[in-house]
């Protein structure tokens, strides 16, 4: 799949949720590249390349680092997605690779940690001590083969955005439940708001009420999904993505999203909800940025867990880890990197990067600073409920079938089990 104006391939969306604050076609998104030296008095130069969106906190962390008298200097670049996977991935198969390099979590693109860490590309990260913060389910993002290959600073949600004046206007509470979510959307749809904004013409936020929905409905109680999936024993029809899907389009039918959500774009949907002409928007908890920009008042603006449970205590969240960066396992300077990354494993560098990003640090102390709108999603993140659905797909057709066949239930042009076939027929592919 080309990335267009309306579209991102999987790498892209991955980088959307490991930290960028203003998806595609969003005004904000960094897409220059360029050379940086951070400069001092080391004798080794580690030679570091990176997506565009992590420009900022390594930036700040090499500096640190350098300066701090840790005898290294950085050749750094940074450049769009698509050219950092292929030129990237080229030069790791040619042995010539950077000594740090960006790494997406997970597996499904050229450049995930479970396709290079299969191949032998990645250095093992597994005895430094910032890996004991990695959450248990979500291991298998940073991991392949029981070793740690990915350093990543935290994580990022998927959540309803939400504009505050609509809700108190209208005499609504945040839902708890899915019952109360439906209750709200009638009581909106009644006050002439639209209840859920979907942009569904940018194709990757087609996904996102699926995956809001399966981190209950699939994970909650089947943790090991994806094994079942890898291992042949499961499919997306005879599974908990059936209910999810009829419950995404049970939405619909209820009339509860706008007019034509496939002629709908991502900044229209952004407008909807920060004008007060929506009462909220399923979207990642990066996006919050630029919700804001959108908004009359910028505090209006905050952000609850999607209440996928018929019970509050059963909700799960859909979390992933933030994009990342590994080692080049052929590094000349392999010693000298792994200390970096030690290095960004520190509490209060985890901390500098998740700010820069708006995530929430892997491990929190008293001087993390998450996001506010996030601080009702720690207590599901602290109690274990969070699935990190879609972070090991075995090829990368499946995520833009899923885009393809939500576009095409929502033109009611195939069933849901027409949909989920499809989709189980993609990830048979090789």
């Amino acid at each position: 799949m080309t990335a267009t104006d309306n579209g991102l391939n999987r790498a892209q969306f991955l980088r959307l949720v490991g930290g960028l604050a203003l998806g595609a076609g969003v005004p904000g998104l960094l897409t220059a590249c360029g050379d940086d030296d951070a400069s001092g008095g080391g004798s080794t130069t580690l030679s570091l390349i990176g997506v565009a969106d992590e420009k900022g906190p390594l930036d700040v962390l090499t500096k640190a680092y350098t300066d701090g008298g840790a005898g290294v200097t950085f050749k750094t670049s940074y450049a769009p997605t698509d050219q950092v996977t292929t030129s990237v991935r080229a030069q790791l198969g040619g042995g010539n690779a950077p000594d740090i390099h960006v790494l997406y979590p997970g597996a499904g693109n050229t450049m995930s940690t479970v396709d290079l860490g299969k191949a032998g590309l990645l250095a093992d990260l597994s005895g430094q001590p910032w890996t004991a913060s990695i959450p248990a389910n979500l291991k298998a993002s940073f991991s392949y083969d029981g070793k740690v290959y990915l350093f990543s600073s935290g994580l990022t949600v998927i959540g309803a955005i939400y504009n505050k004046s609509v809700f108190s206007a209208a005499g609504v509470q945040i839902p708890k439940t899915w019952p109360e979510l439906l209750t709200a959307c009638e009581t909106f749809k009644k006050a002439g708001k639209v209840p859920i904004a979907l942009g569904a013409q940018t194709q990757w936020v087609t996904q996102l009420i699926t995956y809001a929905l399966v981190a209950g409905y699939v994970y909650r109680d089947t943790p090991d999904f994806d094994d079942q999936m890898l291992a042949g024993k499961a499919t997306f029809l005879n599974s908990g993505w059936k209910q999810s899907m009829e419950l995404y389009m049970s939405l619909r039918d209820r009339g509860f999203f706008n007019d034509n959500p496939n002629g709908t774009t991502l900044e229209q949907q952004t407008a909807m909800v920060g004008t007060g002409q929506a009462a909220m928007a399923v979207q990642v908890a990066p996006l919050l940025p630029a919700f804001r920009d959108a908004a009359t008042n910028k505090d209006d603006i905050d952000m609850f867990p999607f209440p996928n449970a018929d019970s509050a205590d059963q909700v799960y969240t859909w979390g992933a880890a933030n994009v990342g960066v590994g080692v080049h396992a052929k590094s000349k300077n392999k010693d000298a990197s792994l200390k970096f990354i030690e290095y960004l494993g520190q509490q209060e560098n985890m901390n500098k990067w998740c700010e820069v990003v708006a995530a929430i640090p892997l491990k929190r102390d008293a001087s993390s600073k998450v996001d506010p709108a996030l601080q009702s999603f720690l207590p599901l993140l602290d109690a274990g409920r969070v699935a990190p659905v879609g972070s090991r797909w075995p090829n990368a057709e499946v995520q833009p079938t899923h885009f393809s066949v939500i576009q095409e239930l929502l033109a009611k042009k195939i069933t849901v089990d027409q949909a989920l076939t499809k989709m189980d027929e993609a990830y048979k592919k090789q």
